[in-house]
């Protein structure tokens, strides 16, 4: 299996992953006070990548002080910063509204590294990407393009926006991740800064506003986040950012409302409707075209 190919399939995974996780969202919210569950995500997603990664990060410890501020700014946009906003955004609007501006991720990549790292944007690329975009609005307004001028917009999308912005900074920050540093002392080191950043937000919360309850349906939701959603999803995440570069790594995360569709059909019993299917036709077309050559 080549680099690409592995590429391709990593970004896949994680993205479905990362689908499985909206599915879980959209049936525990008000359960889980946001920043109790991003702070026991991250600390769970610790715990169980230590045994793998704490001898590299010992043995990389010169390298990691030397980046140390990388590691931080990193840390907190991607794992701090980013997940907590989402959660905070879930509670002030609808699923629909954060599907739509989900969609800004890719975008924001693709913007970013045409800034920064002066990549190309063909005629092919941008016709793949309005494609995609064309397929999610489909999607989200089930066909009735005057649905999208009723949308409501409330703080929580903002904060939803800005976290999209954020992840897309985190990606690009990823792929400057200095060769000497391995993944897994990367990762390692930006998922325990990341939680340690939590920490002073999370206490706050549990003595001043909401406790976390820990019964079954919290560890069951805070374990699938923490190892699949979180430990799993971003290490194949970053490992495609290395093998295939930013661009095609971003774009197919709009495979997610295409995933999360399929898993809301199995697993909430939420009808598969053909509009539908003919918006997901859209989107894989759309990822079809830009990935050409």
């Amino acid at each position: 299996m080549n680099n690409k190919t592995k590429g391709i399939i990593f970004a896949l995974t994680a993205t479905l992953l990362w689908s499985v996780n909206m599915v879980i969202a959209s049936g525990i919210k008000g359960h889980i006070p946001p920043v109790g569950l991003a702070f026991w995500r991250w600390t769970i997603a610790c715990i169980a990548f230590a045994p793998f990664a704490l001898k590299s990060t010992i043995r990389n410890r010169v390298v990691l002080k030397k980046k140390i501020r990388y590691l931080m700014l990193t840390a907190v946009l991607g794992i701090t910063i980013f997940n907590t906003l989402i959660y905070f955004a879930g509670r002030t609007t609808s699923a629909v509204n954060l599907s739509l501006l989900a969609i800004s991720i890719p975008l924001f990549i693709v913007a970013i590294s045409r800034i920064i790292f002066k990549e190309k944007i063909s005629g092919k690329r941008l016709i793949g990407i309005a494609t995609i975009i064309f397929g999610v609005i489909v999607l989200i307004t089930k066909g009735s393009p005057q649905d999208l001028l009723q949308l409501n917009f409330s703080i929580g999308d903002l904060l939803m926006l800005i976290a999209c912005f954020l992840f897309a900074c985190y990606t690009i920050l990823v792929r400057m991740k200095p060769i000497e540093l391995p993944s897994k002392a990367f990762l390692f080191s930006v998922f325990v800064l990341g939680a340690l950043f939590l920490f002073p937000f999370y206490l706050c919360e549990h003595l001043f506003f909401t406790k976390v309850i820990f019964d079954t349906k919290t560890i069951l939701i805070t374990s699938y986040v923490g190892v699949f959603a979180s430990l799993v999803s971003f290490f194949l995440w970053n490992e495609a950012i290395r093998l295939i570069g930013t661009y095609k790594t971003a774009i197919i995360y709009y495979l997610i409302p295409v995933f999360s569709g399929i898993l809301a059909y199995f697993f909430l019993n939420q009808v598969i409707v053909l509009n539908q299917i003919i918006s997901m036709g859209i989107i894989i077309s759309g990822l079809f075209i830009t990935n050409r050559k």
